[in-house]
């Protein structure tokens, strides 16, 4: 046979160069071809010296039937042990698919009939892999050997999904005296892997309707596999259920109905893919704004029947969220001067071309309120851009074509922060006249601690309580007010760190106190944590990754004196409870240290004063718990990048 030259690849190889291929092994439905090549050394070559690739890729009419079933015919004019059968094909052998079992009709007699079947017979009945010289080989969905490309749902061969949609439901059966029958699915022409489950006594049965309008039915009488429109249906009926696939793709427009044939109720179950068949297609340029002197036109959209290939109505396209209109296209025309013995520039009328004009909006306005509804506003007019990138306002009936946008709309529509007072403390005294705290808590719409609470309406967090005894014994060591503990406690959950977008320590509440009289104390986990915007969930972070000052977790805490007696302090216990307030008073301060950074890049955000304790001599931020004896100043916010973000 005739040898193709040889490449320097073959020739350093010691092989003969390929040659043709041979005839294919079926002229239909997919086949294998084979090449042949001889080496030309005295010793053994490496490699093989056959190829095989896949040809006849081309649908077989539906009246050739099935090859390997064509195969098992064959032998019906040879007898086997000394008799004649009708054979039919046993597919899907998991052991030896590429061998040839074929079935005595009427009979359980299976006989493997030839060690291999012919080339290209397909491996597995619901796959592309091909029987080559008696072994399963792997081929893509692109028919080439070896590929491990697959069609999606959608029928597509490396489709990503796009051009179909996943259809799934259930029907209930609703008896009535009035009707025998009702419909349970209409499921189009195109649409693949469907699957139907009946459970009850009822029915089901077919409707069908091709592209050219002919109808037909099919009443599902006996379990088996048969084809109606081109379209192989599988149907399995037992005594409690039906179950009916099709592979697909439909070649006709079926209707799943189902037949009352039982008092009891019936539910059907399906899933099907269907096809995306009106898709939105760009139209050619529209004719030129100008004659001369340079103008524009654009393109539009327009929704396209695949079936009927014909333009239909906007609302179909839109039917399918997966389908996305194109945006029209903008090119320049007619550029050429117009000539100079009129110097005139014919525009052209605006119903022959989509115009270009178009709304534009300056940036929205701060919100009107910070919470509990406010409103912002725009202005928006209509604009012209010409070929030189000029733009300038113009009528705004030009604009017409599309709706005007918004020009208000609302903001912070959530409800304004609340104060939210806590359950009150015991009273500092056990005999006698005394005080008592509570925390107050600033809370948002969400349910955190934050700060924006009005300081007018804000609960006190500190009383007068009597205690129900009376007291025996003057006091005149201490004032009645154990200041420090309960204030300090009070005023640093008032103050709690709310989470926020930037990494910060956030304290968790204080532990019971260690003893239930004297002084003891008490311990708090305090976690560096980031609020995830986009999930709004809390995140926890390295310690190191959060900056500042990180505040305690241990305190002093005061549980009351011992012993029911009345209030009598050691000097130990002055000193913890009270220190040099003095000194303090003195010595430390809030101050206002800046603002932190603004809470969004874009759209609007806030900024939020920095509050710090500082020591009035050396100008270095100290511990808050050295400034507690002060008022915190109030908080401060300020509005921040009100730039509009970019579209998305």
């Amino acid at each position: 046979s005739s040898r193709t030259a040889r490449s320097e690849e073959d020739r350093e190889s010691l092989w003969d160069a390929w040659g043709s291929w041979s005839e294919c092994s079926r002229t239909c439905g997919g086949g294998a071809s084979y090449s042949l090549r001889r080496c030309l050394s005295s010793k053994t070559c490496e490699g093989r010296n056959i190829r095989y690739r896949t040809c006849s890729n081309v649908d077989c009419p539906p009246e050739a039937g099935d090859f390997r079933a064509q195969q098992c015919s064959a032998h019906n004019d040879v007898k086997y042990q000394g008799q004649l059968y009708e054979w039919l094909p046993i597919s899907n052998d998991p052991d030896n698919p590429c061998s040839l079992k074929c079935q005595a009709r009427g009979t359980a007699l299976v006989v493997e009939l030839a060690p291999k079947v012919l080339d290209g017979t397909r491996c597995y009945t619901e796959s592309l892999d091909m029987c080559i010289s008696g072994l399963c080989q792997i081929v893509g969905c692109d028919h080439q050997l070896g590929s491990a490309v697959k069609e999606d749902n959608c029928g597509v061969c490396n489709g990503d999904g796009s051009t179909c949609r996943l259809v799934r439901g259930h029907y209930k059966s609703q008896l009535s005296a009035s009707k025998l029958d009702d419909t349970v699915v209409a499921i189009p022409y195109g649409s693949r892997q469907v699957r139907l489950v009946l459970k009850g006594p009822d029915h089901l049965y077919l409707e069908t309707k091709t592209l050219q309008g002919v109808k037909s039915e099919n009443t599902l009488s006996t379990t088996g596999s048969f084809l109606v429109e081109n379209s192989s249906v599988d149907f399995q009926k037992f005594p409690d259920k039906e179950i009916l696939r099709i592979s697909g793709p439909l070649t006709a427009d079926f209707t799943i109905k189902i037949h009352y044939a039982g008092a009891a109720d019936s539910l059907v179950q399906f899933i099907f893919y269907q096809p995306i068949i009106h898709r939105w297609r760009e139209t050619d340029f529209f004719p030129c704004s100008a004659s001369c002197g340079g103008g524009y036109q654009l393109t539009s959209a327009e929704c396209f029947d695949l079936r009927s290939n014909r333009v239909v109505a906007d609302q179909y396209c839109h039917y399918y969220p997966e389908n996305i209109k194109p945006k029209p296209k903008l090119q320049e025309c007619n550029l050429d001067p117009c000539p100079a013995s009129d110097g005139y520039k014919q525009i052209m009328p605006y119903d022959l071309y989509h115009p270009l004009p178009r709304w534009e909006s300056t940036p929205w306005t701060a919100c009107s309120s910070s919470c509990g509804g406010g409103i912002q506003s725009r202005s928006v007019s209509c604009v012209e851009e010409d070929i030189q990138g000029h733009i300038s306002p113009v009528e705004e009936w030009k604009c017409m074509y599309t709706p005007k946008t918004p020009v208000v709309q609302p903001c912070n529509i959530f409800d304004c922060p609340k104060w939210l007072a806590q359950e009150w403390s015991p009273c500092t005294v056990t005999c006698g006249q005394g005080l008592r705290y509570r925390v107050v808590l600033c809370i948002d719409h969400r349910g955190m601690h934050t700060g924006g609470c009005s300081t007018k309406t804000k609960p006190h967090i500190k009383e007068e309580c009597v205690a129900p005894t009376p007291c025996y014994k003057p006091k005149e060591k201490l004032p009645v007010e154990a200041k420090l503990p309960w204030y300090k406690q009070a005023q640093e959950l008032d103050e709690g760190t709310a989470i926020s977008e930037e990494p910060s320590f956030i304290p968790e509440a204080w532990s019971p106190c260690s003893v239930t009289c004297g002084v003891g104390s008490q311990i708090r986990l305090v976690k560096c944590q980031v609020l995830l915007s986009f999930s709004q969930s809390v995140a926890d972070l390295p310690i190191d990754e959060c900056e500042g000052p990180k505040p305690v977790s241990q305190r002093v805490c005061y549980s009351g004196p011992c012993s029911g007696e009345a209030t009598e302090y050691t000097p130990e216990e002055t000193q913890v409870l009270y220190g040099s307030m003095q000194e303090f008073d003195e010595l430390y301060d809030w101050e206002y240290d800046g603002f932190t950074e603004c809470s969004e890049s874009c759209g609007g955000g806030v900024q939020e004063a920095v509050v710090t304790c500082l020591n009035k001599q050396t100008r270095e931020i100290a511990d808050e718990t050295l400034c507690v004896s002060s008022r915190r100043p109030p908080q401060l916010l300020k509005a921040c990048s009100l730039d509009p973000c970019p579209p998305r």
